[in-house]
C-alpha cells in the first residue's frame, strides 16, 4: 500500500473497558466522562483519557442506552461535537489513527448503541473532509 493511501486510512477500533487488553489495541483512549467501575488503571492500560469527548451528562442520562433513542442520540451527540475545542481533539485523533491503531475505550454494556460508535464515525467524517 502506498504511503499516501495509508495516510488516508484510519485505524480506529472501539472496545469495552471490561474486555481484555490486546497488543493490537495500539493507543487506548478512554472516551467516557466517568472512569469505568471496577477497572484499575493498571488493567485498563489507558494511554490517555479524553473525557471532554464524552456526551454531556444531560445527553447521556436522556439516552440511557435505550435503543429507541439511538437515532436521535447520534444526531444530538454529533451536534455536541461541533465546537471548535471538540473539532481540534477529533482532528488530533484522526491524525493519530493514521499513524497507528487507536482504540476508543468505553464502559457501556451495549456494544451496538454507545457513544464510541458515534465518535468513531464522526472522526471518520472529519478525516474524509480533510483528505
Amino acid at each position: 500500500m502506498d504511503e499516501q493511501r495509508r495516510e488516508r486510512i484510519l485505524m480506529i477500533r472501539i472496545k469495552r473497558a471490561y474486555d481484555p487488553v490486546s497488543e493490537g489495541d495500539g493507543e487506548r483512549i478512554l472516551v467516557d466522562r466517568l472512569w469505568p467501575r471496577g477497572v484499575t488503571k493498571e488493567a485498563a492500560r489507558i494511554s490517555s483519557w479524553m473525557k471532554e469527548l464524552a456526551p454531556t451528562t444531560e445527553l447521556r442520562k436522556w439516552f440511557g442506552h435505550d435503543p429507541a433513542h439511538w437515532e436521535e442520540f447520534q444526531t444530538r451527540y454529533a451536534k455536541e461535537l461541533q465546537t471548535p475545542d471538540h473539532r481540534a481533539l477529533l482532528g488530533d485523533l484522526a491524525a493519530r489513527s493514521r499513524q497507528g491503531v487507536v482504540t476508543l475505550v468505553f464502559g457501556a454494556r451495549d456494544r451496538e448503541h454507545n457513544h464510541a460508535i458515534v465518535l468513531k464515525n464522526v472522526i471518520g467524517n472529519i478525516a474524509k473532509k480533510a483528505a
